[in-house]
């Protein structure tokens, strides 16, 4: 299955406009977003509808830069844009997962308990795909200034359930970044996004 990813975009119309091109061209089975879309939820609408233009099943989490409230309701105009926070969704027998905001804080009770329904719902599927804003603790996807920053409680679900593929983002220094944890390849795709295959 081919995903396309991006995340940390805020509001730049030149990345929408590089992504857009890249996802015509390569054609994937579905796009993730890691949140942080926008600044502020300057220009959230005209995004996402552009995003829905692609007319590919679109996965969406809210970043630190959108509330999850208004994230959900543009996203209901748009039938091909799916709202993941905190929740499920399956295709051609692939589970996508998402959790979206914070990243500034190692801990994170909300996760956590978004994390014992996501197990529940795991079990069927071998290839996993989980969508966070923040990434996971102690890689190098959240290495700041010589100090993780990243989220404990992620980090924790991805070594226990064998996470296919952990797409994340928050901190810009580590765009573009990959690393592994166990068997899960962990991605920060930056704004530009690139092409994954599960």
């Amino acid at each position: 299955m081919k995903i396309f990813v991006l995340v940390d975009l805020h509001s730049s119309l030149k990345a929408l406009e590089v992504i857009t091109k890249k996802v015509k061209k390569e054609k994937p089975d579905a796009i993730a977003c890691a949140g942080d879309l926008t600044i502020f939820e300057q220009g959230m609408k005209y995004i996402l509808f552009e995003l829905s233009k692609l007319k590919i099943p679109c996965f969406i989490i809210h970043g630190n830069h959108e509330t999850e409230d208004d994230m959900r309701n543009v996203c209901k105009m748009f039938p091909n844009l799916i709202f993941l926070h905190k929740k499920s969704h399956i295709i051609n027998n692939v589970i996508f997962l998402g959790y979206g905001g914070g990243g500034f804080s190692t801990e994170d009770k909300g996760f956590e308990k978004a994390a014992k329904q996501f197990e529940k719902k795991i079990k069927s599927y071998k290839e996993r795909v989980l969508i966070t804003h923040a990434p996971p603790y102690n890689t190098r996807l959240d290495k700041i200034m010589e100090k993780h920053c990243g989220s404990k409680p992620i980090k924790k679900f991805i070594e226990k359930n064998k996470i296919t593929l952990n797409v994340c983002g928050h901190l810009h220094e580590n765009a573009e970044k990959e690393d592994k944890i166990k068997d899960t390849r962990i991605v920060n795709p930056g704004p530009l996004g690139k092409m994954v295959t599960i």
